[in-house]
C-alpha cells in the first residue's frame, strides 16, 4: 500500500523542476535543461503538487518558494 505524499519534504530534483516551472519553462524545456525525459518532469511536478497540496504547477512553484523562504 502506498502512503500519501502530502506534507512530505520535496526532493532536490522536485525543487529544481518547480523552480524552472515557476520561471515559465515548459516540461520539454525543463527536461532538456536537467537531462531528463518530459514524462519524468511531469512525474516530479505531480509528486511535488501532491506534497504541497496544490493542483497546478504554478501554485506548486509558489508554495515551494514560500516553503523554502
Amino acid at each position: 500500500m502506498t502512503m500519501p505524499l502530502y506534507g512530505e519534504p520535496l526532493t532536490s530534483r522536485e525543487r529544481e523542476v518547480l523552480a524552472l516551472a515557476g520561471a515559465g519553462a515548459s516540461n520539454k524545456e525543463i527536461g532538456a535543461i536537467l537531462f531528463i525525459g518530459e514524462n519524468t518532469v511531469k512525474t516530479h511536478l505531480l509528486r511535488a503538487s501532491i506534497k504541497l497540496g496544490t493542483h497546478d504547477r504554478y501554485a506548486a512553484a509558489a508554495a515551494a518558494d514560500v516553503a523554502v523562504s
